[in-house]
């Protein structure tokens, strides 16, 4: 089963790594690489990379801060620089990285797979799917900037990325390994470790299967344009009916139609209708299909289908539209 292997919270700290530094780690950092490789193997060097603890522990001994969010992007760009040269040797690449860099990781992928007679759009569609699922599947309040996907000749990889959490001043930083790869949506994680953040959207849980399957009859059975016609009608609230259940909520920042691009969010559902996706991965494979959309697509699954999406507590619904510093937007 493809796992996420772990996962690391660490404190945000501005500034760069010099430049003499960064050559330092880049040269130490090959050395470490190939030691390991000519007395264990590549394959047990991306399963070290994929711990998280161990990745912490390899970047302090290449010279970075011990507990520093930098830590990630550091280790990711000498790795890249260092094992260039040396990359036909050794048979492990370095793809992807931070910002701009981690965006261009579909075209290295393709790039490197011809070169090496590998399956390049299989390993595109691992690294997009690996980064929608720790970014719209699984919403636990971090945003991804950093892309690192490690890959060897004959096609294994690790995948070391990173999001952050400005309000908290929080990096989290997520390990995955094509180990045993079966299923990136049930069940991948076998470690997530950091403080508890609240209540999250988990959409590969095992009990969340009902909700990923109602999403996708959704699509199929309502299409964009009654999708978008029953979110208007939600939007509109109802006069209160005497001897009927009335709830009042307390005074907040409500959320009215003219806050929600309609012409926007039909777009993007017409397009993954037509994309016609036979299963969930497909579905966040989707382009324009991201946090939110999913988001307010589990909450439409369970207000049709009754589907749990995995979000705990009694007020299912107050998240509904999503929110930043606990206004809805």
């Amino acid at each position: 089963m493809a796992r996420r292997t772990g996962s690391a919270d660490l404190p945000l700290h501005s500034g760069r790594v010099p430049a003499w530094l960064g050559t330092r780690m880049a040269t130490l950092g090959a050395i470490i690489t190939q030691a390991i490789v000519h007395h264990y193997g590549r394959d047990e060097f991306l399963s070290r990379l994929s711990h998280p603890f161990w990745f912490q522990s390899f970047g302090a001994v290449m010279g970075m801060d011990w507990h520093s969010s930098g830590i990630t992007t550091s280790v990711i760009g000498a790795l890249k620089r260092g094992l260039k040269p040396l990359s036909g040797e050794l048979g492990i690449y370095v793809c992807g990285g931070r910002g701009e860099h981690s965006r261009k990781t579909p075209d290295e992928l393709r790039l490197l797979s011809d070169r090496l007679g590998l399956d390049g759009e299989d390993l595109v569609r691992t690294s997009k799917l690996v980064a929608k699922v720790d970014s719209a599947a699984v919403q636990d309040g971090f945003d991804l900037y950093l892309h690192g996907f490690f890959v060897t000749a004959d096609g294994r990889w690790t995948v070391v990325q990173q999001g952050m959490n400005g309000d908290a001043r929080q990096a989290r930083r997520y390990h995955w390994h094509s180990q045993q790869l079966a299923d990136f949506v049930d069940a991948p994680h076998s470690a997530i470790d950091g403080p508890a953040q609240g209540e999250i959207v988990n959409l590969t849980d095992r009990r969340a299967a009902v909700s990923r399957k109602a999403q996708l009859e959704l699509l199929t059975e309502f299409g964009p344009d009654r999708l978008v016609t029953e979110f208007a009608r939600l939007s509109t609230p109802e006069p209160a009916q005497g001897l009927l259940p009335h709830l009042i909520m307390p005074a907040h920042h409500d959320v009215r139609p003219k806050d929600v691009f309609a012409r926007r969010l039909h777009g993007t559902l017409a397009a993954a209708a037509e994309r016609g996706p036979v299963d969930f991965p497909e579905l966040l494979l989707t382009p324009g299909v991201g946090a939110r959309p999913v988001r307010s697509h589990a909450q439409g699954a369970a207000g049709v289908h009754g589907a749990p999406d995995r979000v705990t507590g009694p007020a299912r619904f107050s998240l509904a539209p999503g929110g930043k510093v606990r206004h809805p937007y």
